[in-house]
Parts: C-alpha cells; structure tokens; sequence
C-alpha cells in the first residue's frame, strides 16, 4: 500500500471516529485489549525474531531492553488499555461558554486533532499505547516504527486491527507503514494533505531529523538527558537511593538518569557511597576533576569525562559526575546541557528546592524524586504518547488531553453583522 492511499484512508476514517461516542470507544478498546492478550503468541513469536536481529547487530543493552517483549509485559500492555477505558473522555468538554451583546452563544469546545502520525525507534509498546489514547480521543493514528522492532510492531497492528473488526470499527483507525526506508519516512513527514501532527519518539538524532524535515507540524518530544543535584543539604541515604534508582532501575529509557551534580561541601562525603551503590550494576562514572580525585582510590569504573559527556543521553550503565560549587551553578549547569525533560533535586532545604523547581528550564522538575516517575501511566494519564520537551500546545507526558484540539461553535438567531 502506498503511502498516500494511507494517508487518503487515515483523513476518511478520522472523520468518522470524531463522531463516535465515549461508549462506542471504550467497548473497542476493550476488544482491542482482549486481542493482544489472544494473539501474545504471534507478538511474542514476532519479537523473538526482532531480539535475534537485534542481538545480530549488536544493539546496546539498553535498546535491547526497550525492544524485548514478555508476557508479563503483554499483560501490562493490555492492562495499560483498560486504564485509558476508565479514563474520562476529553472530547466534547466545553472549555468556555458566552453570550455576546447581539444575543450570539459561543462555545469553545474540545475536539480531536484529526489524523496523527507517530514516529518511533525499537519501543514495541508505543504501538499500543499510541493507537489507545489517540483512538480514545477520536483521532486516526499512523504509525512509523524503526526496522529493529518491525515484525513486533506489525504483530501488534494486526491484533489491534482485529480487535477493531470485532468492535464494528473500521481497522483504518490505526495503519502501520511496513517500509523501512529512508524516502519513505521523508514522504511520511511532508503529507500536510492528510496528517495533521507528527509527533518523533526516540533517540535524539531521530528527533532532530524529523524537527529538521518535516512539512506536517511536530510536537517535540525530547531524548532525556535528565540531571540529579545532590545539594549540600541533602539527605544522604535518600541521594543514594534516589540516584541509584533513577540510574539503574531500567536503563533504555527517556526519564533515567544521565548526569549527577553534587555540591562541593558534601562531594567527599557522599560520592563514595553513590559509587559503591552503582557499583552493583558496574555503573561507569565520566568524572569532572573534582569527583575523578575523590574516587580514583575507590573500587568501582571511572573515566575522565570530556565535554561532550554534559550533553550524552547514554541509555547505558553510565553517568556523568561534576561537582559543582552551589545551587546557582547546578541551575546553570542543567540549563545549558539538558533536554529539557526531567531533573530532581536532592536537598532538605526548601529555599534551594524552591529556587530549583522554579528556575530550572524543563517539563518535569522533582525534590527529593526519582527522574523515574515522568511517566503516562504514574501521573495518572493511563498511558503517554510521549513526552514533550516543547512549551507549545503540549509539555511533559501528553496524555488524552494534549491529543485533542479546540473549534468554536457559534449558535445565534438570525444574527447579522452590520
């Protein structure tokens, strides 16, 4: 199928999903998830041979993770649908209402966007989680998954697509572009005929391609080069845990760890305890000079960090150390090297913690929190359909409402202007 027959299907199929009711959505959505659950043999099959693949080209540990499939993972993927189910439906919520002096009533209303194309690299799961919110907010949804995860994300299509058909629904709600090639996904970005908003999830150098590229508009959702600052007031056994939790708990992911601050009054106190912490999962730490001269006595991995190490997203079991002089620094630090994502605070001082949450310049900003929580799913959206690190229309984890759009609807009696 070509790309602009998809396209054609998708604007045809958006018009009749704006129109369904919270009902109608809800009971195909829980076909779609009685599906997966069915079919978790294809999707386990299907990414089996993806892990071959992928272990044949030697993909880091941490998109390997991203990419592996279980089925305790299935079952949190179908679970994750019946949390969008209970949801409320956005669509229909009038904003605002008036009546003008003419007698005119103005309604701002909550409408979908239309038809939304997703761009996304070795994360099988996006391709649920993307279809149930954009589905449940009445949009069409394209999808354009990376060749690592092709035959998973082609399996879980189909089982979608018929867990619509049992519904009554037409399968052209979700369609999937089984082309991997470079040209293909160019066309995709440039079809302002027929997609409405793209919206590029994965590493940084798909995310600047497609902001660089694309015709059709782009919500930007950012690789997540997240910072934690240990200030010299923290608790220490919480800046341990905190670090080694935001660090290792999984490291494939946007919202881990990559760069550790520490102030310089408590640098030696507590950087041998963070090390020995991450040393149970043989975390290599990039030292500045400052942290590299308090650990190079200490057992555990360390290199001399370049300057290239402030801005990496490593998606690995590694981390970038600078000891820094104060909060004001820290700030500084975060706001030049980050990507705008999630960064967390370790301090018992609210002056600091306060200054932090409201000068440092991202979506997400914790005290005393793991970078971990920036998530769909924990802020209570059900799921995500990413996380934005733009301030338009959008920030942080994008939920049912961030899928949707506004019209006004004017209603009057006659009424003309003079």
């Amino acid at each position: 199928m070509n790309l602009e027959q998809i396209g054609i299907q998708a604007k045809k199929v958006s018009y009749q999903l704006a129109s369904l009711s919270t009902e109608q959505k809800n009971q195909a959505l829980q076909m779609v998830s009685s599906s997966i659950w069915e079919n978790r043999g294809a999707i386990l099959e299907a990414n089996r041979i993806d892990m071959e693949n992928g272990r044949k080209k030697r993909l880091s540990d941490g998109l390997l993770d991203r990419l592996q499939l279980t089925e305790q993972r299935i079952t949190d993927m179908a679970k994750a649908v019946w949390d969008i189910i209970r949801l409320e439906d956005p669509v229909g919520e009038v904003l605002d209402a008036y009546d003008l002096e003419n007698g005119l009533h103005i309604e701002k209303k909550r409408v979908p966007i239309g038809v939304i194309g997703i761009i996304y690299e070795a994360r099988p799961n996006v391709t649920l989680d993307a279809f149930s919110i954009c589905f449940k907010t009445g949009n069409a949804v394209i999808l354009k998954g990376g060749s690592d995860a092709i035959h998973s994300n082609i399996a879980i299509t189909k089982a979608i697509q018929e867990g619509l058909k049992q519904a009554g629904v037409c399968i052209n709600a979700i369609q999937f572009i089984e082309s991997t090639s470079h040209e293909d996904t160019q066309r995709f970005m440039q079809m302002t005929d027929y997609v409405d908003v793209i919206i590029p999830r994965g590493s940084k150098r798909l995310i600047q391609s497609v902001m660089q590229n694309a015709k059709v508009p782009v919500i930007e959702t950012g690789a997540g080069n997240c910072h934690i600052y240990i200030d010299e007031t923290a608790d220490i056994q919480k800046a341990v845990d905190i670090v080694f939790n935001a660090k290792t708990q999984r490291i494939g992911v946007c919202n881990a760890a990559e760069s550790l601050l520490v102030h310089k009054n408590i640098a030696a106190q507590v950087l041998p305890l963070v090390q020995k912490k991450l040393n149970e999962k043989e975390v290599l730490l990039k030292c500045d000079e400052i942290s590299y001269d308090i650990l190079k006595n200490q057992p555990g991995r360390i290199e001399h960090a370049t300057k290239e190490d402030w801005s990496m997203e490593y998606l690995d079991y590694v981390m970038s150390v600078k000891v820094v002089k104060d909060v004001e620094q820290a700030i500084q630090h975060i706001n030049r090297y980050s990507t705008k994502h999630s960064e967390s605070i370790i301090t018992e001082s609210k002056e600091n913690a306060l200054r932090f949450l409201n000068e440092v310049d991202s979506a997400c900003v914790y005290w005393n929190a793991s970078t971990r929580f920036t998530d769909g799913g924990v802020f209570g959206f059900g799921a995500e359909i990413g996380i934005s690190t733009g301030k338009i229309h959008a920030r942080g984890p994008m939920g049912l409402k961030e899928m949707t759009s506004y019209k006004y609807q004017i209603k009057g009696d006659g009424q003309i202007r003079s």
